[in-house]
């Protein structure tokens, strides 16, 4: 600080020792000109005090510029000496001046002097940019969220970037999707179910190892989980997963081996039936394969489940991301109710840049500007709005009455990581095809 007042200071004497002085008389009758202002900042004994001084200086500047650039004029000088002694009495003082208040200063010179001091001062926009578009694949059931939030980017990043961006948009199963970008879909950013999704784009060399790390709360801005979606007044009394193993239940919900979403499920039943009296992995196994002996239609993608049990009305219970069964009772309020399990799954949908396609199309800085912009306050929000768990833990707590959130909740890591969960479950052979194929 101290070499920026110095620095100030030498500024101003080479302008101001230049030119006449713009005299006019202080409170206390001591003629006050810019080089006795010098003279009394080079001797304060704090620096404080000369900051104070130099700072008076350098508004008392704009305000001569601003009437007309010599600053001959009597509003230059009245403005001038209006800011100075202002500054002078709290440099006195021993206090920090208007430098804390710049805008308040700015203005009250500009208002005896001219309004284009407020202008003059403002920092210019940024030079306009070339409209640019990018892709973003996601997974089926965040069409309502993206479609909201990629009017705010836009308007958010023609603000900061002085450029027009246009965003397109692709949904499918989160597998399904994750496919489609290594068949050549060439999506800037990915906003897919789960992590391991992004993990097949980055054994493909799409995207770069450590992508996880490169956005906050290992690029997951907003989590969900998975709840029950029944039908009014629960007519089968279905209240967690032992209930939906029994015969006789009717269960919707999309393939594992194309749905990010059903995969949370799956795991999410797992972790109930380990948590048993007595189970083990025997049990575990037979239990899931009661409940999918239950289901009667395994969509792709957890959107095209929903369709299938709100518009088509069958079954007796899909199994949900809680946005989804949010926005079906929503759409629909008297037709179904949300049951919350004793035990659910934190899942975390991911996002990344992905780097092969942003770097052939010159798009990385916008595609990581639209991805950053999800974990702002803004974005945080309208995620929430939307029924999605914000990872921002304060503005979470603002949602506390929409959301349960003393769910009991595994995580990915209790299965060891979604490498590993993919292999024993996922991969084919594995303990689904074994279950369900059988």
């Amino acid at each position: 600080m101290r070499h920026l007042t110095d620095g100030i200071v030498e500024l101003l004497k080479t302008r101001w020792l230049k030119e006449e002085p713009h005299q006019t008389e202080s409170r206390n009758g001591e003629p006050w000109t810019a080089k006795s202002w010098i003279a009394k900042s080079l001797q304060v004994e704090s620096w404080k005090k000369a900051a104070a001084l130099a700072l008076a200086l350098l508004v008392s500047v704009g305000a001569m510029a601003a009437c007309g650039g010599s600053g001959s004029g009597t509003a230059a000088t009245q403005a001038a000496a209006a800011t100075t002694q202002a500054a002078a009495a709290q440099a006195e003082a021993n206090t920090t001046p208007a430098a804390a208040q710049p805008e308040a200063a700015a203005t009250q010179a500009a208002g005896a002097a001219s309004t284009e001091t407020a202008t003059q001062a403002a920092p210019a926009a940024p030079e306009p940019k070339p409209p640019v578009e990018i892709t973003n694949v996601s997974y089926d059931p965040t069409r309502e969220l993206y479609d909201q939030y990629n009017k705010i980017f836009a308007e958010y990043w023609k603000e900061t970037a002085n450029q027009e961006v246009t965003i397109t948009q692709s949904h499918g199963g989160s597998a399904k999707q994750a496919r489609s970008v290594l068949e050549g879909n060439d999506a800037d950013v990915v906003t897919l179910a789960l992590e391991g999704d992004v993990d097949i784009l980055t054994e493909a060399g799409l995207i770069e190892p450590g992508w996880v790390k490169e956005f906050d709360k290992d690029s997951a801005p907003y989590t969900s989980t998975i709840v029950f979606l029944v039908r009014a007044g629960n007519p089968k009394n279905l209240l967690d997963w032992d209930d939906i193993a029994k015969p006789g239940v009717e269960i919707i919900t999309p393939d594992p081996k194309t749905s990010g979403g059903a995969r949370w499920n799956f795991l999410a039943a797992w972790a109930f039936a380990l948590e048993q009296d007595g189970a083990d992995e025997a049990y575990a196994t037979q239990f899931l394969k009661d409940i999918y002996s239950n289901v009667t239609v395994l969509d792709s993608g957890a959107r095209g489940s929903t369709t299938t049990f709100v518009e088509n009305k069958q079954g007796d219970v899909l199994l949900a991301w809680e946005n989804e069964a949010f926005l079906s009772v929503k759409e629909h309020p008297d037709e179904f109710e949300i049951v919350t399990p004793s035990v659910s799954i934190l899942a975390q949908p991911s996002v990344a840049i992905v780097d092969a396609v942003v770097d052939k199309r010159g798009t990385r800085e916008v595609a990581t500007a639209y991805l950053g912009y999800l974990y702002s306050d803004e974005a945080q929000r309208l995620e929430a709005e939307n029924y999605y768990r914000p990872s921002n833990p304060e503005i979470l707590k603002d949602y506390a009455d929409v959301f349960f959130l003393d769910l009991k909740l595994v995580t990915i890591e209790d299965f060891g990581g979604w490498p590993a969960a993919t292999e024993k479950f996922f991969a084919d052979g594995a303990i689904f095809d074994q279950i369900y194929l059988q």
